[in-house]
């Protein structure tokens, strides 16, 4: 890859006014330029990217992509794991990690057996297309995907000839805007604390079964006998709420089971819905839930919206949330559509702005980001916390990104971009050990539209991306919305 040694690239301008209005001092080095329009197929060159660097204190420099699928100009990297022309998942149960390409890790999931900094490498292999507003991916423990489809409340098992066939429909689905069907994720109840079995008290904060999303799947051992739930995150005629369905069935002949909720009331709206659900290294189930466009609602404790939330497997309060006997994990949120965790349990969100910056931020309990006073960078610099506002550690002008997915492989974090149509990697660490700055590079711009989520693979080797351009906001192309297969290459760039 290429640095700039000294100077502003091309499109700089932006950027160099907000560092300096804000006191920073001219440590920034780029802005991302504005992706070439989409091609009607994946095959050839991605379009031209530029790389950011942005640095968490000071900045080094900025980073040109050359040809291909964007992101590097230097000679191409040894490739690590299965090459991105496979098709499809394995679907025969066996075990994350072992022969499978797919592994089964979810969205969020950390990548088994990966360090240091990882980068997407050739084009995108489609798996599955002709999907209905695809919106979230999850991958079960032998490595079977699922996905889902927001106007319609089907979910969709990937199969192994790359069919997408049908195993059940959320009830209570009322699509609408920007609400329907939304966020996967998957439990493995190892501990049996759904079937009431454990002693492990619900407000406690462990007790958990193996979550197939967070990215440490369960062994065939320990889940053979132990039930796997779906939860959804879905918009009814009343509420955002989440639900669990046991997966009922096997490989190829999945079926959901009776629905039962799990935590109700979250306000709903046009738009504004949040709806990612993950579980993290911790065994509870984190939540985003969008401001409803009522913003003032997301400064408010007592209100669910505008929230990162955080409950047990079975929807209780854990005890050690920070605002007792509340939900609530995170507040001033507009709305947030991705989460992910890295190795040392550092939390990281996506977060959608109004008109300005979109967000990339750390998560602690208890923070508050700034909505709706404050969108992307106020006082204090990235990652900063000046009065009570916590700031993000990344900020992109919407056009370039309006994130929702988001997960992490090794040390490098995977932001799907509707709006910048295009992924963007972020790796806090920099691309050598040395650089103590976030490298932030984007991939495949106006290639594959919209995409709207983005998982790891089990065994970090490669990612999942889910398109969305047939939701009302894209130009769909012929086999839109598809679910593509990218592979991944050691070092940030």
């Amino acid at each position: 890859m290429t640095r700039v040694a000294s100077g502003w690239p091309v499109g700089a301008r932006r950027v160099d006014a907000r560092v300096r209005r804000l006191g920073w001092g001219a440590g920034w080095r780029g802005a991302e330029r504005r992706g070439a329009r989409r091609r009607g197929a994946f095959g050839g060159a991605a379009g031209f990217g530029v790389a950011v660097v942005l640095a968490v204190s000071g900045c080094t420099g900025a980073s040109e992509a050359g040809p291909g699928a964007g992101g590097t100009a230097s000679a191409a990297p040894t490739t690590v794991g299965p090459s991105a022309a496979a098709t499809a998942p394995a679907t025969d149960g066996a075990s994350a990690g072992a022969a499978n390409p797919w592994g089964g890790a979810g969205t969020g999931g950390a990548g088994a057996s990966v360090t240091g900094a990882v980068h997407p490498e050739g084009d995108p292999a489609t798996v599955a297309d002709e999907l209905d507003a695809p919106w979230s991916i999850v991958t079960l423990p032998g490595g079977t995907v699922l996905v889902d489809e927001r106007g319609t409340g089907v979910v969709k098992e990937i199969r192994a000839d790359g069919s997408a066939g049908a195993i059940g429909t959320v009830p209570g689905v009322a699509a609408a805007g920007e609400g329907g069907l939304l966020g996967l994720a998957a439990y493995v109840d190892t501990t049996g604390v759904l079937a009431g079995t454990s002693a492990a008290a619900d407000g406690g904060a462990g007790g958990a079964g193996a979550a197939a999303t967070s990215g440490a799947s369960a062994t065939s051992a320990t889940t053979a006998a132990a039930a796997t739930y779906l939860y959804a995150y879905l918009t009814t005629a009343s509420d955002n709420r989440v639900v669990r369905m046991p997966l009922e069935g096997g490989p190829g002949a999945f079926s959901l089971g009776a629905a039962s909720d799990v935590l109700t009331g979250i306000p709903k709206a046009s738009n504004h819905n949040g709806g990612r659900i993950l579980f993290g290294p911790d065994g509870m189930l984190y939540i985003t839930a969008g401001d409803a466009n009522q913003s003032a609602n997301a400064q408010r404790v007592e209100s669910l919206s505008g929230k990162i939330l955080r409950v047990t497997p079975t929807g209780a309060v854990p005890g050690d949330n920070p605002f007792a006997g509340s939900p609530v994990y995170s507040l001033g949120h507009r709305n947030s559509q991705g989460m992910a965790w890295s190795s040392d349990g550092t939390m990281y969100a996506a977060e959608f702005g109004q008109n300005t910056w979109d967000e990339l931020n750390v998560i602690t309990p208890g923070a508050n980001y700034g909505w709706p006073g404050v969108e992307g960078f106020g006082e204090g610099g990235p990652g900063g916390t000046v009065h009570g506002f916590t700031n993000p550690i990344v900020e992109w002008s919407t056009d370039e990104a309006s994130p929702s997915g988001l997960a992490m492989v090794g040390g490098t974090l995977f932001m799907a971009g509707l709006g910048g149509e295009r992924l963007w990697s972020i790796t806090p660490g920099g691309d050598t050990p040395a650089l103590s700055s976030t490298l932030v590079v984007s991939y495949y711009a106006g290639t594959l539209g919209r995409i709207r989520d983005v998982v790891a693979t089990a065994d970090g080797t490669g990612l999942l991306l889910l398109t969305n351009n047939t939701d009302g906001r894209g130009s769909p192309q012929a086999g839109d919305d598809r679910l593509a297969r990218v592979a991944l290459s050691p070092g940030a760039s």
